[in-house]
């Protein structure tokens, strides 16, 4: 018998678009810091800041995004398409 209850997400699934949010807001605080630090400019570097932070999380979600899913997120997936059968 199978059971048709959906399969809960774990924590980690659940994380994993604030993690990937949190490493674009990194690497734009990287550079709004070096960019603070060499120019002394606030505004060019809240500038770079929220550029790169655009940038990177574009380049991540095409990254995700060509990612293939592997046999359990297809069966759910199946499952989502297709709740009744």
């Amino acid at each position: 018998m199978t059971q048709n209850t959906p399969r809960k997400p774990t924590r980690s699934e659940k994380l994993k678009p604030a993690e990937l949010v949190g490493f674009s807001a990194v690497m734009a605080l990287f550079l709004g810091l070096v960019v603070l630090m060499s120019t002394r400019d606030v505004v060019l570097s809240l500038i770079g800041f929220g550029g790169t932070f655009i940038l990177v999380l574009v380049v991540i979600a095409m990254l995700v995004l060509n990612m293939k899913p592997n046999a359990i997120e297809r069966t759910d997936i199946d499952e989502q398409n297709h709740p009744l059968s």
